[in-house]
């Protein structure tokens, strides 16, 4: 093994294990287990590599006990509680700093049992009770958009070779994407399959794939490794998550990497985002990176992209006839984009407060001791992860848009119908679309299945840190767009469209 210097948080575990009581002792314990780089390894697949390191607990010589007294099964039992403790110790404190370890209890995320939208269509789909229609052209993608209640209007057009089926993909035959509040599908011109990933309250992310073949009774296959390599990798910490990327794409729509690329949420400006992707909108006076392909030899990012931006009409860039909708909304690509890493927040929400509960009760049973409520570190994580979550809730570092912005399909007005109002015809669907996205910025998903899927003690943390701002503000420069005006307005949607909200309001 080599001694490769630790740095960062990693150098931090290494200390806090340096000073464990239990671990160090400096008459019969003088060295504590070490944090050691092991290797590195390159792992390939779908031409595309993805790098690791790995590192390990080594213990040093006469660490652990010899006969002195003890019998060889105490002596055993001794060695097995120091060896537990220490890797317990060391993957307490590690938090984000790598991926989750998704296959061990209690998330187990290759043999835990779906429970979302798409397995409870295939329960349907097994009983008779719901039937997918097979169209030649599209094969099951209308009817499994008619069964979950996706939008037509939500379609977006992405021609840049960055998912699963990317030999399908490219400027003239773009990959379509459409999503609802859950649910988001994926469809490729002679595709092999359609593809799926849907918000669920135990995985965080369940992804699938339908065979776009006419069967008896089509399947909707859920998928595990083949899809965590990207979605479950680093850039969504670990926690199996949605991309949205903007990059800079060849005439094939092969994305320039030495370019640089761009990861899209609320926060980035319009001026990088959407590269790879067809838009159909305008931003007047404003440019994007969207309807914009490069020459294989360019070396510098383009500044400007006067000839991409404020486009209504993408039928002269692509077939838009192959497709349900001529549009890929600019709107939709909002929502969408905000919605996406507010789900990723969600599920590591869910997901790191599960692992916390789960690690404090293993160091109980290990220690022989009862914790009463949470441990330090416990509620330290669980903070940590829902704090971050409402942060983004409420559009903390939303990027402004800069002026009036507008789509091309129906999907605003339809978007917008489909919450619930106030007595004042209020909803947090409401669209904004000239400085921001929304006019009152805390996000729909509240009100949503998502939301009230997380675990118990994530949900209450979360509520109340949302309810003791919505109630006082916070002296916070991050909250500082939360006037008493748009707090109070919040107040009473959420008090008069959801009675949970109003029991949490009224405490």
């Amino acid at each position: 093994m080599s001694t490769m210097p630790l740095s960062g948080g990693l150098a931090g575990i290494q200390d806090k294990l340096r000073h464990h009581p239990e671990l160090y002792h400096p008459e019969n314990r003088p060295s504590p287990p070490r944090l050691v780089f092991s290797e590195a390894k390159l792992t390939e697949r779908q031409n595309c590599g993805h790098a690791c390191l790995l590192y390990a607990l080594e213990y040093p010589s006469g660490y652990f006990p010899s006969g002195g007294g003890l019998n060889m099964a105490n002596r055993n039992r001794r060695i097995s509680r120091l060896i537990a403790l220490a890797s317990l110790f060391l993957f307490r404190d590690i938090g984000t700093l790598i991926a989750a370890d998704l296959e061990s209890p209690p998330i187990s995320y290759a043999t835990a049992k779906e429970n979302n939208s798409i397995s409870g269509l295939q329960e349907a789909i097994q009983s008779g009770k719901s039937k997918l229609a097979f169209e030649k052209k599209w094969g099951y993608l209308p009817g499994v958009l008619k069964a979950l209640d996706v939008p037509i209007s939500s379609q977006m057009l992405v021609f840049s070779k960055t998912s699963l089926q990317r030999n399908k993909i490219s400027p003239t035959t773009p990959r379509a994407l459409y999503f609802n509040d859950e649910v988001y599908i994926g469809f490729c011109q002679s595709g092999d399959v359609l593809e799926v990933s849907v918000a669920d309250p135990q995985l965080g992310t369940a992804f699938y794939i339908l065979e776009q073949i006419k069967q008896k009774t089509p399947r909707f296959q859920r998928q595990t490794d083949s899809c965590l390599i990207c979605h479950g990798s680093s850039v969504t910490q670990g926690f199996p998550g949605h991309l949205a990327r903007s990059v800079y794409p060849d005439r094939e729509g092969q994305p320039l990497f030495s370019l640089g690329s761009h990861r899209v949420e609320h926060s980035t400006p319009l001026a990088k985002r959407w590269g790879g992707w067809f838009v159909s909108g305008t931003t007047p006076g404003r440019h994007h990176l969207g309807n914009m392909t490069l020459p294989q030899n360019t070396r510098n990012p383009p500044e400007e992209n006067p000839k991409g931006s404020n486009l209504t009409d993408l039928s002269k860039l692509c077939e838009t006839t192959e497709y349900l909708a001529p549009h890929s909304d600019l709107v939709a690509l909002l929502v969408f984009e905000h919605q996406a890493e507010a789900h990723n927040r969600i599920t590591r929400a869910a997901l790191e407060t599960r692992i916390a509960l789960h690690q404090q009760e293993e160091f109980d049973r290990i220690l022989k001791r009862t914790t009463e409520g949470f441990s330090e570190s416990t509620a330290r994580r669980i903070d940590s992860a829902c704090e971050s979550l409402v942060e983004y809730l409420f559009f903390c570092g939303e990027a402004p848009l800069g002026g009036k912005v507008t789509g091309t399909s129906p999907f605003a007005s339809e978007f917008s119908a489909r919450g619930a109002k106030d007595s004042h015809g209020r909803s947090l669907r409401d669209f904004d679309l000239n400085e921001r996205m929304f006019k009152y910025p805390l996000s729909y998903l509240v009100l949503t299945k998502s939301f009230e899927g997380l675990p118990k003690e994530a949900k209450d943390a979360a509520t109340k840190k949302i309810v003791e701002i919505l109630k006082k503000g916070s002296p916070e420069e991050k909250y500082a767009h939360l006037t008493p005006e748009r707090r109070a307005a919040i107040r009473e949607i959420l008090t008069q469209t959801s009675p949970n909200w109003k029991a949490k309001l009224e405490q």
